[in-house]
């Protein structure tokens, strides 16, 4: 019986968390933790140590399964309302995965739109780059269009610009304008830039000032925006797209 390879010295290789992260699987932390809690082997061997690096030529496996080299792939999507941003459902309902294109890598949604929510959804297998779009430390922009009941006042505007405490813990500061206000159909339209993600975070926010949602739409994720896409439509990411999201980061 052959003895495994050695695991090959530090000689300018690819650090083993980079590796993982790069075949789609998780981010860079995720594949720390994966690496200290014994469940990555390199040509056989248990590597629970940070900073191993790997060659080409390695064999890395996560539980017994080897990683694969995915491409990198990018799309964007305009998701109709009454989708649910998961990739199956349980109960039946439609998902983003019927609307996304049929690509050799599984991609997965950064970050999540509710099911009434329409609008711009970012999918790749990029996992070091999804995990930091959504990471509040970055603070990557997302715009909305929402129709709101009732005429908004300023004393409400200002609530929603300064923060609302919402599940016990108040929003960051927003951006918040109106487009329109219109007495005989009790509406208002505003324009909303948020600087996290938090679940239901417009909605929840637009009843805490006695304005409830109506409709949501997203419009702009980072530099990334709907242009004219119709609803339900998926593009590609072109190269100088993913290098200005990249750099938004701090990922060269």
């Amino acid at each position: 019986m052959n003895k495994p390879r050695a695991i090959q010295p530090d000689d300018g290789r690819e650090r083993l968390h980079k590796r993982i992260a790069a075949s789609g699987l998780c981010s860079r932390r995720a594949a720390e933790e994966l690496i200290s809690g014994g469940r990555v082997t390199v040509n056989g061997q248990v590597v629970v140590e940070m900073g191993v690096k790997v060659g080409p030529n390695d064999k890395v496996a996560v539980d017994g399964t080897a990683l694969r080299s995915a491409k990198l792939d990018y799309v964007v999507m305009n998701k109709p309302r009454g989708v649910v941003t998961t990739m199956r459902d349980p109960q039946g309902r439609p998902t983003v995965a019927s609307l996304l294109p049929d690509l050799p890598a599984t991609l997965k949604p950064v970050g999540r739109l509710d099911q009434d929510t329409e609008g711009l959804l970012v999918f790749t297998n990029d996992g070091e780059l999804a995990n930091r779009l959504i990471h509040p430390r970055y603070g990557v922009e997302k715009e909305y269009l929402a129709s709101v009941k009732g005429v908004i006042d300023e004393r409400a505007l200002e609530q929603l610009r300064s923060g609302v405490f919402i599940e016990g813990r108040k929003t960051r500061p927003a951006q918040v304008s109106v487009r329109s206000r219109d007495e005989s159909s009790n509406t208002s339209k505003l324009c909303i830039v948020l600087h996290e993600g938090r679940k239901r975070q417009i909605r929840l926010m637009c009843e805490m000032v006695g304005h409830p949602v109506r409709e949501l739409r997203r419009v702009r994720f980072g530099p990334l925006s709907l242009r004219k896409m119709p609803v339900g439509a998926c593009r590609r990411l072109g190269v100088q797209e993913v290098a200005e999201l990249k750099r938004l980061v701090g990922l060269s």
